[in-house]
């Protein structure tokens, strides 16, 4: 099978060289819990050069249910080691890097990316990519879900620090809003790295209303 082949799709999309240069770009998922299995499908698969995946934690049954890339014979393995032998058994074109560690550790090695993507689910450690990417002049995409609820947004020059940095534990969840965020934050990720526009620093809040309509709000995000 050649590229050409197996990205056929997307280059009837938008062309040959569009999809060569995904092939040079690299990005970061911090975390490989419920979005961080829907980024790694939805972006694994695209065309993407190199994805390095970040989770100190191994997987837990009770948490398979969001978590699409898992099944039962993987839990107590590392979740960023078991998403990366899945997008490389899944795109042979790909490579996924593994890292065994937190985000404090991971943001000491000095490594560069074309993006990074917030799959965490505490509000410090976002805090922390916020403070790493501003110092590194690197975009990021921040996404939280909750319930039958989440919000996105692609960080440039806004504030991450408007938000209260509390260790705030989230409650119940849905798998499919944990798709549905990550699908969002992925085409945002998506339509960057291949240099079609995107709207930057502005906070797009998802949720389903008393009557099960889908609601969108979208607020502009202050400037750092």
């Amino acid at each position: 099978m050649t590229q050409g082949e197996y990205f056929n799709r997307q280059i009837q999309l938008w062309g040959s060289s569009v999809q060569q240069s995904l092939e040079k770009k690299k990005i970061a998922i911090i975390g490989s819990g419920g979005l961080g299995c829907t980024l790694a499908m939805a972006l694994g698969t695209s065309g993407i050069g190199e994805i390095h995946m970040v989770d100190f934690d191994t997987v837990s049954s009770h948490n398979i249910h969001r978590q699409i890339a898992f099944t039962l014979n993987d839990e107590g393995k590392n979740k960023a080691k078991a998403v990366c032998t899945l997008m490389e058994a899944k795109n042979p074109f790909l490579k996924a890097v593994a890292f065994d560690m937190r985000f404090e550790e991971f943001k000491e090695m000095g490594n560069t990316y074309d993006l990074i993507l917030d799959a965490t689910d505490n509000l410090p450690v976002r805090g922390e990519i916020d403070k790493h990417a501003k110092a590194t002049k690197t975009p990021w995409i921040y996404a939280s879900v909750e319930e039958f609820n989440g919000q996105v947004c692609f960080f440039e020059e806004a504030n991450f620090q408007v938000f209260n940095i509390s260790d705030h534990k989230p409650g119940g969840i849905t798998a499919p809003i944990v798709m549905h965020i990550g699908s969002l934050q992925a085409n945002l990720a998506l339509r960057y790295l291949a240099g079609l526009s995107v709207t930057k620093d502005k906070l797009y809040y998802l949720y389903f209303n008393d009557e099960g309509e889908l609601i969108t709000q979208k607020f502009g995000m202050p400037k750092a």
